[in-house]
């Protein structure tokens, strides 16, 4: 179900041509708060509301708007799915997420799906109308606390990740096996046990195989036993 108010005059005074923006929340007490915010702003101009993602998506084909403002949790079709069909199709139109998630998983899938800002609902009514227009001008528009999240994630230490056959190999280590034993083993040769430690080693940055039993399990590669 979705309503739409395409009668209102699309122009500023001075004639400066006001945004188009279309809301998605299912919560209509929060829908109707934003609405009434935004329609306050002159150089913004609402034409359209849905009360979940495939709603948003039917008004984004139908109207053409140059902003869709996504509520991330929504029935039917979520904020995520909704933003990747929104800018398979319309690429013109800019997806800001605004939603009260700030959780890596959350933040991680709304950008990969192509929305351009992701912003919380704490956010006033001078930095929404700020992003909207950001937004609409292909910037990046992130909540200062988002931001902080992204730039830390983006600090941390990659995670290690050991092959099947190199997490084999390091068991056989943890066990208490030589090289040749590991070979019997594993059904490999020396030669390649050797080729597997030294790529062991590398990737858990040590020199010998103790420690990389250590670290290995200090990472959670390995299990103790």
């Amino acid at each position: 179900m979705s309503t739409t108010s395409t009668d209102t005059a699309d122009r500023r005074p001075g004639g400066a041509a006001r945004l188009r923006v279309i809301t998605a929340d299912d919560h209509t007490v929060m829908r109707a708060g934003l609405v009434a915010l935004l329609s306050a702003e002159p150089s913004l101009e609402i034409v359209g509301e849905a009360e979940d993602g495939a709603a948003a998506v039917a008004l984004t084909a139908r109207l053409d708007p140059d902003v869709a403002l996504l509520d991330l949790r929504m029935p039917v079709l979520d904020g995520v799915g909704a933003t990747a069909a929104i800018t398979a199709a319309h690429p013109r139109t800019r997806v800001l997420i605004l939603t009260t998630y700030d959780t890596d998983t959350e933040i991680e899938r709304a950008v990969e799906a192509g929305a351009t800002g992701y912003l919380l609902k704490d956010a006033t009514r001078e930095q929404l109308v700020d992003a909207i227009h950001a937004a609409s001008r292909g910037e990046t528009v992130l909540a200062p606390r988002v931001a902080q999240q992204l730039v830390a994630r983006m600090r941390r230490p990659a995670r290690v990740a050991l092959t099947a056959r190199e997490g084999e190999v390091l068991r056989a280590v943890a066990d208490g096996l030589s090289n040749a034993e590991i070979g019997t083993r594993l059904f490999i040769g020396e030669a390649t046990v050797k080729t597997h430690l030294l790529r062991i080693f590398a990737k858990l940055d040590v020199s010998d195989r103790t420690r990389a039993v250590v670290v290995a399990m200090e990472n959670g590669l390995l299990a103790r036993g």
